[in-house]
Protein backbone atom coordinates (compact mmCIF):
# COMPACT_ATOMS: atom_id res chain seq x y z
CA UNK A 1 0.00 0.00 0.00
CA UNK A 2 1.27 3.46 -1.01
CA UNK A 3 4.41 1.75 -2.37
CA UNK A 4 5.76 1.05 1.10
CA UNK A 5 8.09 -1.81 2.03
CA UNK A 6 6.56 -5.20 2.71
CA UNK A 7 7.84 -5.14 6.29
CA UNK A 8 6.03 -1.85 7.05
CA UNK A 9 4.00 -1.97 10.27
CA UNK A 10 0.48 -0.78 9.39
CA UNK A 11 -1.54 0.51 12.34
CA UNK A 12 -4.56 1.57 10.25
CA UNK A 13 -5.44 1.10 6.60
CA UNK A 14 -7.95 3.99 6.41
CA UNK A 15 -6.79 6.51 7.37
CA UNK A 16 -3.37 5.14 6.48
CA UNK A 17 -1.05 5.10 9.48
CA UNK A 18 2.15 3.10 9.31
CA UNK A 19 5.77 3.04 10.44
CA UNK A 20 8.81 1.13 9.15
CA UNK A 21 10.46 -1.76 10.89
CA UNK A 22 13.46 -0.91 13.05
CA UNK A 23 15.86 -2.64 10.67
CA UNK A 24 14.49 -0.68 7.69
CA UNK A 25 14.75 2.65 9.50
CA UNK A 26 18.34 1.88 10.48
CA UNK A 27 19.48 1.52 6.87
CA UNK A 28 20.14 5.17 5.95
CA UNK A 29 20.72 8.64 7.34
CA UNK A 30 17.98 9.97 5.04
CA UNK A 31 14.96 7.69 5.13
CA UNK A 32 13.92 6.33 1.70
CA UNK A 33 10.40 7.29 0.64
CA UNK A 34 9.26 3.67 0.75
CA UNK A 35 10.36 3.55 4.40
CA UNK A 36 9.26 6.96 5.71
CA UNK A 37 6.48 6.75 8.32
CA UNK A 38 2.99 8.00 7.45
CA UNK A 39 0.56 9.68 9.85
CA UNK A 40 -2.90 10.65 8.60
CA UNK A 41 -6.15 11.70 10.26
CA UNK A 42 -8.37 11.14 7.23
CA UNK A 43 -8.23 9.58 3.77
CA UNK A 44 -5.35 10.71 1.56
CA UNK A 45 -6.84 13.26 -0.88
CA UNK A 46 -6.23 13.16 -4.61
CA UNK A 47 -4.96 16.55 -5.76
CA UNK A 48 -4.06 17.52 -9.32
CA UNK A 49 -0.81 19.50 -9.17
CA UNK A 50 -1.87 21.46 -12.26
CA UNK A 51 -4.96 22.86 -10.52
CA UNK A 52 -3.50 23.17 -7.00
CA UNK A 53 -3.51 26.68 -5.56
CA UNK A 54 -2.12 28.18 -2.36
CA UNK A 55 -4.00 31.10 -0.83
CA UNK A 56 -2.13 33.41 1.55
CA UNK A 57 -4.40 35.71 3.55
CA UNK A 58 -5.27 37.10 6.97
CA UNK A 59 -3.05 39.76 8.55
CA UNK A 60 -1.11 40.51 5.38
CA UNK A 61 -0.94 43.60 3.17
CA UNK A 62 -1.46 41.71 -0.08
CA UNK A 63 -3.39 38.45 -0.36
CA UNK A 64 -1.69 35.99 -2.69
CA UNK A 65 -2.90 33.07 -4.77
CA UNK A 66 -0.05 30.94 -6.05
CA UNK A 67 -0.02 27.95 -8.38
CA UNK A 68 2.88 25.52 -8.35
CA UNK A 69 4.78 27.03 -11.31
CA UNK A 70 4.57 30.51 -9.77
CA UNK A 71 5.64 29.23 -6.35
CA UNK A 72 8.70 27.68 -7.98
CA UNK A 73 9.46 30.70 -10.17
CA UNK A 74 8.92 33.59 -7.76
CA UNK A 75 10.88 32.41 -4.72
CA UNK A 76 14.38 31.13 -4.04
CA UNK A 77 14.59 27.36 -3.75
CA UNK A 78 15.82 25.83 -0.52
CA UNK A 79 16.72 22.36 0.71
CA UNK A 80 16.64 21.25 4.34
CA UNK A 81 17.47 17.84 5.75
CA UNK A 82 14.97 17.49 8.58
CA UNK A 83 13.58 14.80 10.84
CA UNK A 84 9.84 14.56 11.44
CA UNK A 85 8.55 12.74 14.50
CA UNK A 86 4.98 11.92 15.44
CA UNK A 87 3.90 13.24 18.84
CA UNK A 88 2.73 9.70 19.58
CA UNK A 89 6.05 8.03 18.81
CA UNK A 90 6.88 5.31 21.36
CA UNK A 91 3.27 5.35 22.61
CA UNK A 92 3.39 1.55 22.72
CA UNK A 93 5.57 1.75 25.83
CA UNK A 94 2.92 3.89 27.55
CA UNK A 95 0.15 1.53 26.45
CA UNK A 96 2.06 -1.30 28.12
CA UNK A 97 1.78 0.61 31.41
CA UNK A 98 -1.91 1.50 31.07
CA UNK A 99 -4.29 1.29 28.13
CA UNK A 100 -4.84 4.34 25.91
CA UNK A 101 -8.11 3.67 24.05
CA UNK A 102 -8.52 5.01 20.54
CA UNK A 103 -4.85 5.76 19.93
CA UNK A 104 -2.51 3.77 17.68
CA UNK A 105 0.33 1.99 19.52
CA UNK A 106 3.15 3.72 17.64
CA UNK A 107 6.65 2.41 18.20
CA UNK A 108 9.95 4.30 17.91
CA UNK A 109 9.86 4.32 14.10
CA UNK A 110 7.21 7.05 13.78
CA UNK A 111 10.35 9.09 13.16
CA UNK A 112 11.98 9.63 9.77
CA UNK A 113 14.38 11.99 8.01
CA UNK A 114 14.32 13.38 4.48
CA UNK A 115 15.92 16.00 2.28
CA UNK A 116 13.05 18.40 1.65
CA UNK A 117 13.02 20.88 -1.24
CA UNK A 118 10.80 23.89 -1.69
CA UNK A 119 10.71 27.55 -0.70
CA UNK A 120 10.94 29.23 2.67
CA UNK A 121 7.54 30.01 4.17
CA UNK A 122 9.12 33.23 5.44
CA UNK A 123 9.76 34.41 1.85
CA UNK A 124 6.13 33.84 0.87
CA UNK A 125 4.89 35.67 3.96
CA UNK A 126 7.26 38.56 3.23
CA UNK A 127 5.89 38.82 -0.32
CA UNK A 128 2.39 39.03 1.15
CA UNK A 129 3.47 41.74 3.60
CA UNK A 130 3.12 40.06 6.99
CA UNK A 131 1.65 42.62 9.37
CA UNK A 132 3.07 43.40 12.82
CA UNK A 133 -0.13 42.21 14.52
CA UNK A 134 0.28 38.66 13.22
CA UNK A 135 1.45 36.40 16.06
CA UNK A 136 0.60 33.02 14.51
CA UNK A 137 0.47 31.48 11.05
CA UNK A 138 -2.21 28.86 10.38
CA UNK A 139 -2.34 26.16 7.71
CA UNK A 140 -5.38 24.50 6.16
CA UNK A 141 -5.59 21.32 4.08
CA UNK A 142 -8.39 19.50 2.22
CA UNK A 143 -8.15 16.11 3.96
CA UNK A 144 -11.25 15.51 6.06
CA UNK A 145 -11.09 13.75 9.42
CA UNK A 146 -13.99 12.28 11.35
CA UNK A 147 -12.23 12.71 14.69
CA UNK A 148 -14.01 16.05 15.29
CA UNK A 149 -17.79 16.26 15.42
CA UNK A 150 -18.83 17.26 12.82
CA UNK A 151 -15.95 16.09 10.58
CA UNK A 152 -13.41 18.78 9.75
CA UNK A 153 -10.54 19.42 7.38
CA UNK A 154 -7.10 19.18 8.92
CA UNK A 155 -5.41 22.35 10.10
CA UNK A 156 -2.78 23.61 12.49
CA UNK A 157 -0.57 26.61 13.20
CA UNK A 158 2.85 27.73 14.37
CA UNK A 159 4.05 30.87 16.05
CA UNK A 160 5.16 33.83 13.94
CA UNK A 161 8.71 33.34 15.20
CA UNK A 162 8.81 29.76 13.91
CA UNK A 163 7.06 30.64 10.64
CA UNK A 164 9.69 33.31 9.98
CA UNK A 165 12.59 30.88 10.52
CA UNK A 166 14.39 29.99 7.27
CA UNK A 167 14.19 26.23 7.80
CA UNK A 168 10.37 26.14 7.60
CA UNK A 169 9.43 25.17 4.05
CA UNK A 170 6.58 24.91 1.62
CA UNK A 171 7.99 21.71 0.16
CA UNK A 172 7.23 19.99 -3.15
CA UNK A 173 9.95 17.32 -3.09
CA UNK A 174 11.55 14.83 -0.73
CA UNK A 175 14.82 13.01 -1.35
CA UNK A 176 14.98 14.46 -4.86
CA UNK A 177 11.56 13.11 -5.91
CA UNK A 178 8.23 14.90 -6.34
CA UNK A 179 6.33 14.77 -3.07
CA UNK A 180 4.15 11.61 -3.09
CA UNK A 181 0.46 12.00 -2.29
CA UNK A 182 0.77 9.99 0.94
CA UNK A 183 3.42 12.44 2.15
CA UNK A 184 1.49 15.59 1.27
CA UNK A 185 2.00 16.14 -2.44
CA UNK A 186 1.88 18.34 -4.36
CA UNK A 187 2.92 20.75 -1.54
CA UNK A 188 3.19 20.43 2.21
CA UNK A 189 4.53 22.44 5.10
CA UNK A 190 7.71 21.17 6.76
CA UNK A 191 8.32 22.56 10.27
CA UNK A 192 11.68 21.16 11.42
CA UNK A 193 12.06 20.61 15.14
CA UNK A 194 8.31 20.61 15.88
CA UNK A 195 5.96 17.65 16.17
CA UNK A 196 4.92 16.18 12.84
CA UNK A 197 1.32 17.36 13.33
CA UNK A 198 2.41 20.94 12.59
CA UNK A 199 3.92 19.97 9.21
CA UNK A 200 0.56 20.14 7.43
CA UNK A 201 0.29 18.04 4.26
CA UNK A 202 -1.59 19.06 1.09
CA UNK A 203 -1.56 22.67 2.30
CA UNK A 204 -3.94 24.96 0.42
CA UNK A 205 -4.16 28.00 2.67
CA UNK A 206 -1.77 29.98 4.86
CA UNK A 207 -3.39 32.55 7.15
CA UNK A 208 -1.66 35.10 9.36
CA UNK A 209 -3.57 35.44 12.64
CA UNK A 210 -3.60 37.11 16.04
CA UNK A 211 -4.10 33.75 17.76
CA UNK A 212 -3.46 30.05 17.06
CA UNK A 213 -5.59 28.20 14.54
CA UNK A 214 -9.07 27.34 15.78
CA UNK A 215 -8.89 23.97 14.02
CA UNK A 216 -9.64 20.88 16.11
CA UNK A 217 -6.12 19.55 15.59
CA UNK A 218 -4.63 22.70 17.09
CA UNK A 219 -7.15 23.44 19.81
CA UNK A 220 -8.10 19.93 20.97
CA UNK A 221 -6.13 16.98 19.63
CA UNK A 222 -2.50 17.84 20.31
CA UNK A 223 -2.62 19.00 23.92
CA UNK A 224 -0.58 17.45 26.72
CA UNK A 225 -2.97 16.32 29.46
CA UNK A 226 -2.03 15.27 33.02
CA UNK A 227 -2.35 11.61 33.91
CA UNK A 228 -5.61 12.08 35.85
CA UNK A 229 -7.40 14.12 33.17
CA UNK A 230 -10.49 12.97 31.30
CA UNK A 231 -9.79 13.82 27.63
CA UNK A 232 -13.50 14.43 26.96
CA UNK A 233 -13.95 16.93 29.80
CA UNK A 234 -10.52 18.47 30.42
CA UNK A 235 -10.11 22.24 30.61
CA UNK A 236 -8.03 22.44 27.44
CA UNK A 237 -7.17 26.11 27.91
CA UNK A 238 -5.02 25.00 30.84
CA UNK A 239 -3.24 22.30 28.82
CA UNK A 240 -0.26 23.19 26.60
CA UNK A 241 -0.45 22.89 22.83
CA UNK A 242 2.38 20.68 21.64
CA UNK A 243 5.11 22.32 19.61
CA UNK A 244 8.81 21.42 19.92
CA UNK A 245 9.84 17.76 19.82
CA UNK A 246 11.22 16.45 23.11
CA UNK A 247 14.70 14.93 23.32
CA UNK A 248 14.33 11.25 22.44
CA UNK A 249 16.27 8.14 21.42
CA UNK A 250 15.85 4.43 20.82
CA UNK A 251 17.61 1.29 19.67
CA UNK A 252 16.89 0.09 16.13
CA UNK A 253 19.25 -2.91 15.82
CA UNK A 254 19.04 -5.52 17.29
CA UNK A 255 15.25 -5.53 17.32
CA UNK A 256 13.22 -6.59 20.37
CA UNK A 257 12.82 -10.37 20.73
CA UNK A 258 15.43 -11.05 18.05
CA UNK A 259 18.25 -13.56 18.45
CA UNK A 260 21.90 -12.58 17.95
CA UNK A 261 25.10 -14.60 18.34
CA UNK A 262 27.31 -14.07 21.38
CA UNK A 263 30.44 -11.99 21.00
CA UNK A 264 31.10 -8.48 19.65
CA UNK A 265 27.75 -7.10 18.46
CA UNK A 266 27.01 -3.73 16.89
CA UNK A 267 24.09 -1.98 18.52
CA UNK A 268 22.68 1.07 16.72
CA UNK A 269 19.84 3.54 16.82
CA UNK A 270 18.90 7.20 16.66
CA UNK A 271 18.60 10.23 18.91
CA UNK A 272 16.77 13.45 18.15
CA UNK A 273 16.66 16.67 20.13
CA UNK A 274 14.06 18.71 18.26
CA UNK A 275 13.76 22.44 17.62
CA UNK A 276 17.20 24.13 17.53
CA UNK A 277 18.81 21.77 20.04
CA UNK A 278 21.38 19.14 19.09
CA UNK A 279 22.30 15.75 20.53
CA UNK A 280 25.66 15.90 22.26
CA UNK A 281 25.84 12.44 23.85
CA UNK A 282 24.17 9.05 23.78
CA UNK A 283 24.75 6.58 26.62
CA UNK A 284 24.16 2.83 26.34
CA UNK A 285 23.76 0.37 29.22
CA UNK A 286 23.35 -3.42 29.37
CA UNK A 287 22.63 -3.52 33.11
CA UNK A 288 19.50 -1.29 33.11
CA UNK A 289 21.35 1.90 33.93
CA UNK A 290 23.77 0.73 36.60
CA UNK A 291 26.69 1.56 34.30
CA UNK A 292 26.95 3.34 30.96
CA UNK A 293 29.18 3.60 27.92
CA UNK A 294 29.13 6.40 25.36
CA UNK A 295 28.11 5.55 21.81
CA UNK A 296 29.74 6.89 18.66
CA UNK A 297 27.62 9.61 17.03
CA UNK A 298 26.96 10.28 13.36
CA UNK A 299 25.87 13.92 13.12
CA UNK A 300 26.53 15.09 9.58
CA UNK A 301 22.94 15.45 8.35
CA UNK A 302 22.51 19.09 9.44
CA UNK A 303 21.04 21.14 12.26
CA UNK A 304 17.47 19.88 11.85
CA UNK A 305 18.11 16.16 11.54
CA UNK A 306 18.43 13.26 13.92
CA UNK A 307 21.72 11.86 15.14
CA UNK A 308 22.55 8.23 14.40
CA UNK A 309 24.50 6.36 17.07
CA UNK A 310 26.24 2.99 17.28
CA UNK A 311 28.47 1.05 19.63
CA UNK A 312 30.12 -2.37 19.75
CA UNK A 313 29.24 -4.50 22.77
CA UNK A 314 30.73 -7.89 23.69
CA UNK A 315 27.63 -9.89 24.63
CA UNK A 316 27.44 -13.07 26.69
CA UNK A 317 24.75 -15.73 26.04
CA UNK A 318 21.60 -14.68 27.90
CA UNK A 319 18.58 -12.45 27.55
CA UNK A 320 20.01 -8.95 27.16
CA UNK A 321 18.39 -5.55 27.61
CA UNK A 322 19.96 -2.50 26.00
CA UNK A 323 19.00 0.79 27.67
CA UNK A 324 19.62 4.09 25.89
CA UNK A 325 19.49 7.71 26.97
CA UNK A 326 20.51 10.91 25.17
CA UNK A 327 21.74 14.36 26.24
CA UNK A 328 21.15 17.58 24.29
CA UNK A 329 23.03 20.85 23.82
CA UNK A 330 21.23 22.49 26.76
CA UNK A 331 22.61 19.80 29.09
CA UNK A 332 19.21 18.12 29.44
CA UNK A 333 18.88 14.33 29.53
CA UNK A 334 15.95 12.02 28.95
CA UNK A 335 13.86 11.07 32.00
CA UNK A 336 14.38 7.54 33.23
CA UNK A 337 10.86 6.06 33.48
CA UNK A 338 7.94 5.95 31.08
CA UNK A 339 5.51 5.44 33.97
CA UNK A 340 6.14 9.00 35.14
CA UNK A 341 5.23 10.31 31.66
CA UNK A 342 1.97 8.40 31.09
CA UNK A 343 -0.84 10.64 29.83
CA UNK A 344 -4.32 9.93 28.41
CA UNK A 345 -3.31 10.67 24.80
CA UNK A 346 0.03 8.89 24.93
CA UNK A 347 2.09 11.83 23.73
CA UNK A 348 5.77 12.65 24.19
CA UNK A 349 7.14 9.43 25.62
CA UNK A 350 10.83 10.32 25.76
CA UNK A 351 11.89 8.11 28.65
CA UNK A 352 14.94 5.86 28.47
CA UNK A 353 14.30 3.09 25.97
CA UNK A 354 14.77 -0.59 26.83
CA UNK A 355 15.24 -3.20 24.10
CA UNK A 356 15.41 -6.88 25.11
CA UNK A 357 16.71 -9.62 22.83
CA UNK A 358 18.30 -13.07 23.16
CA UNK A 359 22.02 -13.74 22.84
CA UNK A 360 22.91 -17.34 21.96
CA UNK A 361 26.25 -19.12 22.03
CA UNK A 362 27.79 -19.62 18.60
Amino acid sequence: MWEKREDTIVHEVEPYNAEPSRAALDRALCTPIDTFYSRNHGPVPTIDASTWRLKVDGLVDHELELDLPRLKADFAHREVVATLQCAGARRADLVAIRDIPGEAPWGPCATSTARWAGVALADVLAAAGLQDAAAHVAFEAPDVSDHPTPPQCYGSSVTRRKAASPEVLLAWAMNGEPLPAVHGGPVRVVVPGWIGARSVKWVERVTARLDPSQNYFQQVAYRLLPADADPDHADLDRMPMLSSVALNSDTLVPAPASVVPAGPTEVSGYAYAGDDRSVIRVDVSIDRGQSWRQAELEQDAGDWAWCRWRTLIDLEPSATTVTVRAWDSTGAAQPDTAAALWNPKGYINNAWSHTTFDVEAQ
